[in-house]
């Protein structure tokens, strides 16, 4: 077998006290050299280590073991573990920047400033493989190589891919809120402009006062044209 146990110094102490194999069986077994098993059974190694129990832990059988005290040409088969054990989650590191590319970097950072500025640094970071305190001092114009800097584009630098930059753009441009825009004057709905302006209607005191009036005028009306007549005659 390729794969040897778990502990195989350990399981080779437990096999030399506990068993009849042969000191070839056990090296096979554990994948140890077959003089380093004879010191092991001498005292000359691995003192003070606490023999762990292969059948235990499932990496052996006994009948296995029996089979090999029967048959000293015997090679003992590790069992399979029964445990499926997760493969473990590659973690998401910070970009790794070729050395040819690092002195870019700045150059790239500014880019970025100036085009995109609603970038948050962390997303920078993301693209370029940068630091916080580098892109501080690029927005700020105090990197000290500020005064030659030239504004270019990651892509173009080969810092990042054109679908990862397009992708923390769009990103940004969401996380961003929109100010409200006057959109200017609008038309008035058909049912403002349709509706009908009610009939005026005069109360019943306002009425009376109108007939009042009306009867005056027509009385001074009267009078007028009397005395008009008396002066002709």
């Amino acid at each position: 077998m390729s794969n040897a146990p778990l502990m195989p110094k350990a399981t080779a102490v437990w096999l030399v006290d506990n068993t009849a194999l042969t000191f070839d069986q056990v090296a096979d077994f554990t994948k140890m050299h077959p003089l380093e098993v004879r010191a092991i059974a001498d005292g000359d190694a691995a003192q003070g280590i606490k023999g762990m129990d292969p059948i235990s832990n499932g990496q052996l059988t006994r009948e296995e073991i029996e089979k090999g005290e029967r048959d000293p040409n015997y090679r003992l088969k590790l069992e399979e573990s029964k445990v499926v054990l997760p493969t473990a989650a590659k973690k998401k590191g910070p970009r790794y920047t070729p050395v040819s590319r690092r002195h870019e970097r700045p150059s790239a950072i500014l880019w970025l400033v100036r085009n995109h500025a609603e970038l948050k640094d962390a997303q920078i970071m993301r693209l370029v493989g940068t630091t916080k305190t580098t892109i501080a001092s690029v927005r700020d114009r105090t990197h000290w190589n500020a005064s030659t800097l030239t504004p270019m584009d990651p892509v173009t630098l080969g810092l990042c891919s054109q679908i990862e930059l397009d992708f923390e753009v769009q990103r940004a441009a969401k996380e961003k809120p929109t100010a409200a825009v006057y959109g200017g004057a609008t038309l008035l709905p058909a049912s403002e402009t349709t509706r009908k302006e009610p009939e005026y209607e005069p109360s019943e005191r306002q009425q009376e006062d109108l007939n009042v009036d009306a009867v005056f005028a027509k009385l001074k009306t009267i009078g007028g044209n009397k005395k008009a007549d008396d002066d002709e005659e």
